[in-house]
Parts: C-alpha cells; structure tokens; sequence
C-alpha cells in the first residue's frame, strides 16, 4: 500500500492534473506536470519518465524533463515491433514490457547502445490505452541503474497512466470536435469516486449540496460559471424544483453507500438540457474534516443522444416525407384497435389508397417532383379526415386510412365507408401544381370493414390490397370492397406463382414445335411453343401461366428452357442429316425479355453450347412491342440481326404499330394472325384485310406466314393471294421432340 503521505501528495496532484486536464491546459504542460508528478512521488529518486504517443505505428516524444534531449531526438519516430526497446515492443504485444537490466535485455540489443550513452539502464514501459481499447502511446520510467519495479511502483504508473490516457484522449477529441472530452477514463481503484464514473462533469459534492470542487467542464453545463459555484449551496443556485431531487440523490448515495445512475433535466441559460448522472461516495475527502461526508457527482450531457434517439423513434413509426405514420405504426395501431373492436359491437373500416399511373410523373419528372405531390396530397387528406382517423403511408404511393367507428350495423358501416372514400377522392379534384406544371391525380381505394367477424390485422391489410386491386381493373379512379372471389384469384395466382418455381426446378417445362411450310409444301421451318407437363394437372395451356410468369419476373427462365430445346431439335435434325441451310426455328420473344440486358447474352450462351447458327434461330417479336420507344427497339433488332438472328412480326394487324415504321424495321417475316385467317372464307372484307397485308409486305420484301390454316379451302385462298408460308392444324398440331422429328423424316 501506498503510504499516508504519499497518498495526499498523490491525490492533490491528482486534484492539480485534473483541473489542467478539465481547464484545458496545453497537452504539452499537462504532460511535463505529469512526469514531475510520477518522479516526485516515486520511490527512487533517480527516476526518469517519458512520455511517448503512437502515430500510425511510430511512436513520438511527447514529455520527458528530466532525460536527455539527444536521447529523446534519437528515439522520436521510432517502429513498433517485437523486440523494439521496452516501448516500442509494449505497443506491438500491447502489455507492460519491464527491463530491469537494459544492458543484457534481448529486447534492447539494437538500442541498449544509445540508452547506455545516455546512462539509461532499466526501462519500465506501459502501453497508455484509451477506453475504446486503442493504443494512444507509451508511459515509461528509466533509472540510471539495473532495477525491477516494486507491486507500488507499478500501482503508482497505473495510476499516472490513467490520467495521461485521459489527457491524450481529451486532447484527440479537442482537435477533431473542438468540445469538451465526452468521457474521462477510470482513474484509479483508490479513489473509488474516479473508478466507478467517467466524468465529463465531475462535481465534488458535500452531504449539505454544497459545490466543494468541480472538474471537467465549461461553464456551458452549470448555472453559474466554476468560480461562482465553489462553496455554495445547491439550494442556493437552483430554484427547488431542480434542487430537491439532487439533494434526494446525494442523501440516497450516502445512505445506501451504492452508486446511483440517473437522468435528470436541468434548465441552464435558457437551454432545456438532458443528463445522465452517476454518483458514488467519497469519504474523507478533506482532511481537516474527516467527518463531513461528500459525494462525487458525474454529469454527462446527453441532450443531443436524446435527440438523436427521439429522431430514431420518430424515423422507426413515422414516414420521413410526410411525417405520417409509416407501415410499422400503422401496424401497431391497427393490432391495438382489433382488439378493441373483438370488446365491442363497433365497426371499424381501413381504406387503401394507390395513386393511378403516379409512375408516369416520377418517370418523366424525377423523384422530386413526384415527393412534392405525396407531400401535398398528405395535407390535403389530413385535412379532410377526423383527428381520431389515422393516416399513414405505407410505401412509395400508397396511403392507408384506420378509421375507428362507421357504425353498429354492417348497412351503416358500408354506407359511412363509401361516404368517406369520396370525400377522400374529393381531394384529388384540383390539379397538382410542381413548377410551372399541373397535374390531374387520381387514386384506387380499397375498403375492407373492421369488426369481430374480421379481427385480424394481417387479414385486414391483405382484403383491402386486395380490394383496391379491384378498383385498378375497373380502371381506377374509383373504391370498391373486399370481394372474397377476386382475394380468391389472387391467392390462386400467387400459389401458381409458386408452383411455377417448382416446376422449373423439377424440368417440367418443354418446348413443342409446330412446323412451317413453304406455300409449295416444303418444310422451312418451326415455331417452339412452350408446354407445362404438370404431374398432376396434366398439359397446362400458356395462357394459364405466362402471364403469371411475367408478372412475377420468371419468363426468362422459360425463355431459356425453350431457347435450349430449340438447340436441342436443331443439333438432331443435324445428326439425322434432315437439317436444310434455309430452315430455322421460331422463338417467341416477350417485351420484358427483349427489353433486357441479357438477352444478347442467354441467345450466344445456348448457340455456342449447342453450336448452332445464329440465322437458324428466328425472333418472334409482337407488333405491340414496336408502340413504344421506336428507336431503341430498332437498335436493339439491328445489333441482333447484324450477328446473323432472323426477326418476325407475330400476330400482325392486332397490335398497335404504325405501318410507316416497318420500312425503317429489320425484319424478314410478318405473321398474320389467325383472327384474320379464320375469315378468309367468310366475306371480302376479310380477304381484303389479308390481301393488304400481303401486299404490304411484298412492297418491303418481307416474307407473309399465315399462321392458324386449318382447311384446304384456306389454303387454296392464301396462295391464291400470294402468301409465302403457312403454319397450322391442317398440316401438324404443336408436337413433341421426338414427335416433331419423326413427322420432320417423313414429310421431308
């Protein structure tokens, strides 16, 4: 133990390097005092300390009054490293490294020189760690003779170590936030007060309030500034509302003889600020009064963790565009009344809202525009609806309105329910004004009533998704109830969606080919159709799952099943010798595919793999697919035509194309739908329609397959009328691989 006298010297420089650090004394002073401090207070007189500070991994001179100035030059920037003195190797294994005898320590063979010189002969040397565990330095003791530390020498470097820690970090913290060191590290396990708290507000504290000392602050978190509050009382400075409950903190301190931890508010200079404190006992901590009792006080200002953590709460419940309720608030409140509602004969409706078409402003605006809007439209709904009604927005356009009570009865509760969808719907008559533009909004509403027979939330969100769904196939601009039927098609659709993943999984889909002839009845090509061969459900038509497919982003995957049977089919009429240069294979191409990045890719992938000649694959395209942006469509044909693929027009005259922009198309085959075929025979309208068809694509060079033929009586009028191809039931229904290749052999 340290002995009586040598424990006031030491906690009154302790006192003393506290108020430089808590004043802000230049890190050099606080440093030097220090070192003085330490080889005052040590044993051996001839004690040296130093002080070193890490920089990326060299070390730096920071103090050392008493050793020599050329030692210190000699040494300054020295490397980190495994057997680098007693300093440098405390840093690298991160511990206390002792050597009492530098002349025959290992760790000092390459620097025991320059120390000998300069009559350095033991080194104590202890990493100085700050209290997120990273190394700020060294803290060394030298003598000018061999010599181990005693358990009080290094209980003593401990001591000093921890407050040159906190001068270090204090002095960091200076120079990035130029504020007052948030934290200060543990200081000592003899002066339990230090131990137990990390101040950045430190006050001494009598049994009376009385202000004995204060360490560690700007007067920026007192009443008064430090010098008007030393020795006056709390009652004195503080109004009795906030002096009361700190007096009732020290008297619990004291009695209980335990820390407390605390938050309290305090109004200081006009400035509602938050703290966090901690108190502990101090006995005797004036010794010309060992009786009088005291308590050391730490404060924390937290008022900006506070904010910061009322900001995080407010982000987790509330939308950051609108400031309304978001999902998760939404949720809560929604789970809170059901059960309300489950105690009670009420009836409660939740109204889902989804802008119409808003993807077209954000598209063509940006996202700026389109957030002016939902910030206007969330004030103009929260001006309509009751403050009891909630309103909160759950995604990008969608808005969900929670409200309480529409009536005892279902009759009254549906009429309400309507009743408020127009009056949220009136919101959206005047024009949406971003600039100098104006735009006319509407929105889909879906109403799904709240009562016992329908208490549970997830239920509840679903049926009026649900519901508001139905107003978007009316056409929206409109509301409509939950309607059981259409949640019914819904969840149909999401469990073929899921079966759909399977099924690729489990190769349940293939390609089934349809043949092409040539109008003098040689066979010119395919068209590959793809087929689902379910194991329980038998054959599944396309028109069941495709749209499915593309409405849940799974049509690539199919595309490539049957662009690879399509290689398949062509690598074997290969090996059977059956294959002609002109014959190729039609593949339908969706507008969501042809659209993607990756379709030159998957398209030279399954032809490399199967070597197969890009002009054998032709590219089935829908006129509906040219309504859109020309330009880049036509870019895109041409990069893939340029490689050698073959372009068709599918089910031609039923899309939306200009005839003025088939010259400007690099295609080689239109498709006349079949539509057109099957009134051929019927009147001359009919044939006329096709007649112009026809001529049309003669006059580019474009080659006219009538798809569907299903009689000779057709196909007699098609060659009449000069039709190049067909495809159809009169010659082969879509067919199996192996199918395919036999009636291929046979009707070569």
């Amino acid at each position: 133990m340290i002995e009586i006298m040598r424990v006031r010297k030491l906690l009154s420089q302790q006192q003393n390097i506290l108020s430089k650090i808590a004043l802000g004394a230049p890190l050099d002073e606080v440093l030097e005092n220090i070192c003085l401090s330490i080889e005052e207070l040590i044993e051996d007189s001839s004690a040296k300390c130093s002080i070193l500070t890490l920089k990326g991994e060299q070390l730096f001179h920071s103090a050392a009054p008493n050793i020599a100035k050329g030692y210190c030059e000699a040494i300054n920037g020295v490397h980190i490293g495994p057997s680098v003195g007693s300093c440098g190797t405390a840093v690298y294994e991160k511990k206390r490294v002792i050597a009492s005898d530098i002349a025959t320590s290992p760790l000092w063979e390459n620097y025991k020189a320059l120390a000998l010189s300069f009559d350095l002969r033991s080194c104590w040397s202890t990493p100085i760690i700050s209290t997120q565990s990273d190394i700020l330095g060294t803290f060394a003791i030298y003598h000018d003779s061999a010599k181990s530390p005693t358990p009080q020498d290094l209980e003593l470097i401990d001591f000093f170590v921890d407050f040159t820690s906190i001068a270090l970090e204090k002095h960091t913290e200076s120079l990035k936030s130029k504020v007052l060191l948030a934290e200060l590290q543990q200081s000592n396990e003899k002066f339990k007060a230090f131990a137990k708290v990390l101040p950045d507000l430190t006050l001494i504290l009598s049994e009376e309030g009385e202000y004995t000392n204060v360490y560690g602050t700007t007067n920026e978190s007192l009443y008064l500034s430090q010098e008007h509050v030393i020795n006056r009382n709390v009652r004195d400075i503080m109004p009795p509302e906030d002096a009361n409950p700190i007096m009732a903190v020290i008297a619990k301190t004291l009695q209980t003889n335990e820390v407390q931890v605390f938050e309290y508010q305090l109004n200081i200079k006009g400035k509602q600020l938050t703290f966090e404190g901690r108190t502990a006992p101090l006995e005797s901590y004036q010794p010309n009064n060992p009786s009088q009792r005291h308590v050391v006080w730490m404060a924390r200002d937290i008022s900006t963790r506070k904010a910061a953590e009322e900001e995080v709460q407010r982000l987790a419940f509330f939308d950051p565009l609108t400031n309304l309720p978001n999902r998760r608030m939404l949720n809560d409140k929604l789970s809170m009344y059901v059960e309300q509602i489950k105690q009670s004969d009420h009836t409660g409706a939740l109204l889902f809202l989804d802008l119409d078409n808003f993807k077209r402003i954000n598209d063509s605006l940006g996202h700026n525009a389109g957030d002016e809007i939902l910030v206007e439209l969330s004030q103009r709904l929260t001006r309509v609806l009751n403050p009891t009604d909630t309103l909160a927005r759950v995604g990008g356009d969608e808005f969900i309105i929670l409200i309480e009570n529409v009536g005892d009865s279902h009759k009254q509760a549906s009429l309400e329910s309507e009743l408020m969808a127009k009056v949220v719907q009136s919101v959206f008559y005047d024009k949406f004004e971003v600039g100098d533009l104006a735009f006319q909004v509407s929105c889909s509403i879906g109403i799904c009533l709240i009562n016992n027979a329908n208490a549970i939330s997830e239920n509840i969100l679903k049926f009026a998704d649900t519901a508001m769904y139905r107003s978007k196939m009316k056409g929206g601009n409109s509301s409509s109830f939950y309607d059981p039927a259409l949640q019914t098609l819904l969840e149909n659709q999401t469990e073929l969606e899921t079966d759909i993943v399977r099924a690729i999984a489990c190769d349940e889909f293939c390609a089934y080919f349809q043949p092409q002839l040539s109008i003098d009845g040689s066979i010119i090509g395919a068209e590959a159709l793809i087929r689902w061969n379910h194991p329980t459900k038998g054959l599944i038509s396309p028109n069941s799952f495709i749209p499915i497919a593309e409405q849940f982003g799974l049509i690539q995957k199919l595309q490539n099943i049957v662009l690879r049977d399509i290689c398949i089919l062509l690598e074997t009429l290969r090996a059977h010798n059956v294959l002609k240069n002109q014959f190729n294979v039609s593949i339908n191409i969706s507008q969501c595919q042809f659209n993607s990045s990756t379709l030159k890719g998957e398209l030279f992938k399954a032809i490399e793999t199967y070597d197969v000649l890009p002009s054998q694959i032709k590219l089935e395209i829908t006129e509906s697919m040219l309504a859109g942006d020309l330009m880049s469509t036509v870019k895109q044909m041409k990069e893939l035509k340029s490689q050698g693929f073959v372009f068709s027009i599918d089910d031609f005259g039923t899309g939306y194309s200009c005839l003025k922009h088939l010259s400007v198309l690099p295609i080689d085959e239109l498709k006349i739908d079949k539509s057109f075929i099957d009134k051929v025979l019927d009147n001359a309208s009919g044939q006329s329609i096709v007649q112009s068809i026809i001529g049309l694509g003669h006059s580019l060079d474009i080659n006219i397959v009538a798809e569907g033929v299903e009689s000779a009586e057709q196909l007699h009028v098609l060659k009449s009328m000069g039709v190049n191809a067909v495809q159809g039931f009169l010659f082969a229904k879509p067919l199996t691989h192996s199918n395919y290749l036999k009636w291929h052999k046979e009707h070569q």
